[in-house]
């Protein structure tokens, strides 16, 4: 499904926050963190809006957990289009980019998932493949080759407060995956979830 012009307009006056969800904090990270894994929905969750969802966790200790979701697409257009939207960019940013669904919460601020081959003063590095990144910036960078080599845009994000998810683990909502860069930024959404699986375990 192609993203139109005036849903674009529409979200350019929102997306892209001067900063990102809490991500971690000032408290002691948990011992058993999640943060640069996976966690899989499993056939017991209970909400449906997470139902057969991959998420890619961002951040995981004790003041609350934050991911995005990795295997949903929302549409997908030129990425000219998407940046004339917010009334940068121009002819020279080429390619198409796809928009994915990142979770239920704050649905109009953008987030760029990527490979840490690239950095700004905007990026947080999640491990040594991994890092995200809140400024528009990037995507220009990317229009014109100056972009990390793999990116994933998603609108949204998946949050918990604190303990919400250890109850959620320990229900067994989720399982969790070690996290595979080849996975997280794969476009072969549709079988992400059973990738995933193949890999997963009962968590704690």
């Amino acid at each position: 499904m192609m993203f139109r012009p005036v849903i674009v307009s529409a979200i350019a006056a929102f997306v892209f926050a001067a900063s990102a969800p809490v991500m971690g904090g000032e408290k002691e990270p948990r011992a058993q963190s999640l943060s640069g894994q996976l966690l899989v929905a499993s056939s017991k969750i209970g909400d449906p809006r997470f139902a057969g969802t991959v998420i890619y966790m961002v951040s995981h200790d004790a003041s609350g957990a934050f991911g995005l979701v990795i295997n949903r697409a929302i549409g997908s257009g030129p990425l000219n289009t998407l940046l004339k939207g917010f009334g940068i960019g121009g002819d020279e940013i080429a390619g198409t980019i796809r928009l994915h669904y990142g979770g239920p919460v704050e649905p109009s601020r953008g987030f760029v998932l990527h490979s840490s081959d690239y950095k700004s003063s905007a990026t947080t590095e999640v491990d040594n493949e991994v890092s995200i990144t809140t400024q528009l910036e990037i995507l220009e960078a990317i229009g014109k080759g100056n972009g990390p080599r793999q990116s994933l845009f998603a609108l949204g994000y998946a949050g918990w407060g604190a303990g919400q998810l250890e109850r959620e683990l320990m229900r067994q909502d989720w399982l969790t995956a070690p996290a595979d860069s080849k996975l997280i930024f794969d476009a072969d959404l549709d079988s992400k979830w059973d990738r995933a699986s193949a890999h997963a375990g009962l968590p704690l």
